[in-house]
């Protein structure tokens, strides 16, 4: 397999992995207690630390057909989570997650960095990275 699948693999576990620790980092150390959709993409996210990494060691690229399927399913439960915090007539009409809204925002840095918008930058990478290596595989065969 060549080089550019291998590192892009290589990527994908890293944002798989920055996202994992990023989302315990907010949860356990600042202690922000996460809403339900927060938790639907941790299911989404955690899994792929693992795959993703057995992948990276195993050099099975095939892993990126289904890390494509897990991010983006969880790149949509992001957007829509982000355009609930961001888009007013979303935001107004939101529905009630839980012990914790949805529609809150524990930090938001330049007006536009939430909590889901760094969920849905590491489930776009992974996403992106994912039919890279499926482009990739198909090119070889």
């Amino acid at each position: 397999m060549n080089k550019k699948a291998d590192s892009l693999l290589f990527l994908a576990w890293a944002a798989s992995l920055i996202a994992t620790l990023g989302s315990l980092y907010f949860s356990e150390i600042m202690k922000y207690e996460p809403c339900l959709l927060c938790w639907y993409q941790r299911i989404l996210m955690y899994p792929m630390v693992i795959l993703l990494g057995a992948a990276y060691v195993r050099k099975d690229f095939q892993m990126a057909f289904y890390s494509s399927i897990l991010s983006g399913i969880g790149l949509l439960f992001s957007l829509y989570h982000y355009a609930l915090q961001k888009v007013s007539f979303l935001t107004e009409s939101a529905p009630t997650c839980g012990r914790v809204p949805c529609t809150g925002e524990y930090i938001n840095v330049l007006g536009f960095i939430t909590i889901p918008f760094l969920a849905l930058t590491g489930f776009t990478i992974i996403f992106i990275t994912s039919l890279f290596i499926i482009k990739s595989l198909k090119e070889d065969n």
